[in-house]
């Protein structure tokens, strides 16, 4: 497939990201200001690891579909990491001509549902009763010569395709699985996009302890710390999660009332060198699953009954 879909799709989903997050916006300013080049490192997306039926039959919500979708844009499954304390699974995608058409990598995470208690699987089945996804394979066919078209399209896969969920529900599940609530509020937009280090070419902000201390120095609130080491090839933080207002359904009256909730954070990284073999170095391109562990803990919420708007 031509690689100007996926640059076209991402451009569509870095619009509506960095609408949502300002921390985003505040970035790209502070490093076009300062000369340098704001490029992409990974997107993140969230999923479900369960089969439910759905009016395309049965279908798997996790990275069964999005990894599938990835690889109808072309790229590859390129690295998996497993995080048992929380129920979760991820696999990196990359293109082959990554560089070449400067696309980002792709990291799909997904939560593995029959892993968690059984009321709180029953909370979550019950909320994605009847999801309606796309079939982006007959997008694809229909618009295939039709880049920007085709692009637009695809775009909306990444949205919610269920119904809001149920304010008890997000509660409860929450309290189980923060990543699982997250889900449900807000199915498959972006996690995170994030800030390539690297590829800023500022002397200003040469590093990311210069990035992140340059992000705090304008307001922006930053992880306290920064995760990884040079030795493992890849450093990382992030700004804290902005919080958005969501709508969810009242218990008992189906009325939508609106319930503030984390969204998503703006994530930077460093890659480094790393040996292969002696004598020989490469630019490492994967990522650590101890740092990952630690960033998808950003969308924690503390939930405050008392802030909700109908």
């Amino acid at each position: 497939m031509n690689p100007e879909i996926a640059r076209h799709l991402w451009k569509l989903l870095w619009q509506d990201y960095s609408i949502r997050v300002s921390y985003a916006r505040i970035y790209a300013q502070m490093i076009t200001d300062a000369g340098g080049t704001v490029a992409n490192d990974h997107i993140a997306f969230r999923s479900l690891r369960m089969e439910v039926d759905s009016p395309q039959g049965k279908v798997n919500l996790g990275i069964d579909y999005l990894g599938q979708f990835a690889e109808a844009l072309g790229y590859e499954a390129a690295g998996e990491y497993s995080f048992p304390e929380t129920h979760l699974y991820a696999r990196h995608y990359r293109h082959p001509q990554q560089e070449e058409f400067d696309l980002p990598k792709l990291f799909i995470s997904e939560l593995i549902v029959d892993e968690l208690p059984e009321e709180t699987v029953q909370l979550i089945q019950q909320t994605v009763l009847g999801v309606n996804l796309f079939h982006y394979s007959a997008i694809l066919q229909a618009f295939a010569t039709e880049t920007k078209r085709l692009a637009k399209e695809l775009h909306r896969i990444f949205m919610s395709p269920w119904q809001p969920p149920r304010r008890s529900v997000v509660e409860e599940v929450n309290k189980v699985t923060q990543y699982g609530a997250w889900v449900l509020v807000h199915g498959y937009a972006v996690n995170h996009f994030t800030g390539y280090v690297n590829r800023q070419n500022t002397p200003k902000y040469p590093d990311i302890e210069t990035t992140a201390r340059g992000l705090a120095n304008l307001g922006v609130p930053m992880k306290a710390e920064i995760e990884g080491d040079i030795a493992s090839g890849l450093r990382q933080t992030a700004t804290q999660a902005v919080t958005e207002v969501v709508t969810v359904l009242e218990d008992n009256v189906d009325v939508e009332i609106q319930l503030p909730w984390t969204y998503a954070y703006y994530e930077i990284a460093q890659r480094y060198m790393v040996e292969v073999e002696p004598d020989q170095q490469v630019l490492f391109d994967g990522f650590l699953g101890r740092n990952a562990q630690q960033l998808f803990e950003m969308t924690r919420l503390n939930i405050n009954k008392n802030n909700v708007e109908t």
